[in-house]
């Protein structure tokens, strides 16, 4: 049983299914990738994951619990950390403030949590007294991810982190991504550029129409010819 796992999910929204009988999971401190076509389903499945959309069938299971019925926030108390792909920076707010906000369910000292965001994302301690709005989009989705971190999360689902960014700031995002999963933390993230994403992942799995084609590790999915042809260009 996986650390983080959505059993054969079938949902979506209103009366329309968009996943059909879709498993996918992820360890502690493992990245696992969600790849396939424009509308097979893959932010929805994570989605799911999370609580944002009604299951007809299916169960998600979190560190031995069934968290099938918990609402998001409930689910962010259990330890899990969300960062969608759009829309997930308050623009007015500064750095800083925006990784206060992540830190909202926390009783604590939050100090520590934040020096290790500045560790991670040096840039953002530089500007941690600018707007987030002024930030390039490179930086922003680092205060997204690092105000998801701000919660002490055991589980980190990310929605397209490097979505519009250069090359060069896609490696270095992926470069952060594996020293965060280094530390223990579950990595569960939904990529475009899937060849880049397989090549960091421990566990892939690639959609169709909502459903499983492919499940493999990120090594043997980057190796298997028909995942190639069809998903990997060639």
């Amino acid at each position: 049983m996986s650390f983080l796992v959505g059993h054969n999910m079938t949902g979506g929204y209103g009366g329309a299914d968009i996943l059909h009988d879709c498993t996918i999971g992820v360890e502690k401190g493992e990245i696992a990738v969600i790849v396939g076509p424009n509308g097979a389903g893959k932010s929805t499945a994570m989605k799911a994951t999370f609580g944002m959309l009604n299951l007809r069938q299916g169960s998600v299971m979190f560190d031995g619990e069934d968290i099938t019925h918990l609402k998001p926030e409930e689910r962010v108390v259990k330890g899990m950390g969300f960062v969608p792909q759009t829309h997930n920076v308050f623009t007015s707010m500064t750095v800083e403030e925006n990784l206060e906000m992540g830190a909202f369910i926390r009783e604590d000292d939050i100090s520590g949590t934040m020096a290790q965001v500045f560790d991670l994302f040096p840039i953002l301690k530089e500007k941690r007294h600018q707007p987030a709005g002024e930030l390039s989009g490179g930086q922003r989705q680092q205060v997204a991810v690092g105000r998801a971190l701000m919660t002490r999360p055991k589980v980190l689902l990310l929605d397209e982190p490097t979505a519009g960014v250069s090359p060069i700031v896609m490696d270095e995002l992926f470069d952060r991504i594996i020293e965060i999963a280094r530390q223990g933390i579950a990595i569960l993230m939904v990529e475009q550029n899937a060849k880049q994403a397989l090549n960091i992942a421990d566990k892939g799995y690639v959609l169709v129409q909502g459903a499983n084609r492919f499940t493999d590790t990120g090594e043997a999915l980057m190796a298997n010819p028909e995942v190639r042809k069809a998903f990997l260009g060639g």
